[in-house]
């Protein structure tokens, strides 16, 4: 049975990006471990999850009733409630690497976290699947080869959570929400990504993100395949994203 590792931060993770993903990957048969910074169980952003804080715009950025969903049963597996520590596992236990994304900045210490980023090398040093949604993207750039001193992602064309799709979250709720949307005020996520790359041209934007997809409408969703790595932008990629990876994980 391939097992998969899924970290995820003590709070902050996308509901949508991690409850979808696991849920396709578990009826797919495959093992599912969750990894957080202590050990302990962590928690999705409730913003997302509730719609709360979000008013008018509520429909539009928070989480699918599908995902609320797959959120509540994913809460309730053993995996999830069973996490282990970043630091008590290591690539070579398992098959593939899923790394969810989410805005909050509880997301920093999942991001910043020098053991899950050696953790993304040994993935990629062992040709491993990996796959990265919106800023789990971020992660991924920053981990750096120690060999090369570059990060893993140097070379391969990838995708992210777009500059406009995030300045746009922002400036809509910004009266309200300040800069719950911006994790890193200081850079975007495109813009952080793209600097990690040999050249602009590896960044793939896609087509203009405007509806969610399904299984019914996979054509929505967008991701960029490169060797063993799949990159996607947002929670609208999601099934898209789910199953390329489960193609890519079946395949290796």
């Amino acid at each position: 049975m391939k097992k998969i590792l899924i970290p995820m931060p003590s709070y902050g993770a996308d509901p949508t990006e991690i409850a979808i993903p696991w849920k396709m990957l578990k009826e797919e048969g495959f093992d599912i471990r969750f990894i957080t910074p202590d050990g302990k169980l962590g928690r999705v952003d409730n913003v997302m999850l509730s719609g709360k804080s979000l008013g008018i715009l509520k429909t539009v950025l928070s989480a699918r009733a599908d995902s609320v969903n797959a959120c509540q049963e994913m809460e309730l597996s053993e995996e999830f409630c069973n996490p282990i520590k970043y630091q008590a596992v290591q690539a070579n236990d398992f098959d593939a690497l899923y790394l969810p994304g989410g805005h909050d900045k509880g997301v920093r210490e999942y991001l910043e976290s020098k053991i899950l980023q050696r953790l993304v090398v040994d993935f990629f040093q062992q040709g491993k699947p990996v796959a990265a949604v919106c800023h789990g993207v971020v992660l991924v750039a920053r981990s750096i080869d120690p060999l090369t001193k570059q990060s893993v992602i140097h070379n391969y064309k990838t995708t992210a959570l777009l500059q406009s799709q995030e300045l746009t979250a922002y400036n809509l709720t910004r009266l309200w929400l300040k800069d719950y949307y911006l994790t890193y005020p200081e850079i975007t996520v495109q813009k952080e990504v793209t600097e990690a790359l040999s050249n602009s041209e590896q960044f793939i934007e896609g087509p203009t993100p405007i509806f969610r997809d399904d299984m019914k409408h996979l054509e929505r969703g967008f991701t960029v395949k490169d060797g063993h790595y799949l990159s996607a932008r947002w929670p609208g990629d999601i099934y898209n994203l789910s199953t390329e990876f489960i193609k890519m994980i079946h395949s290796s």
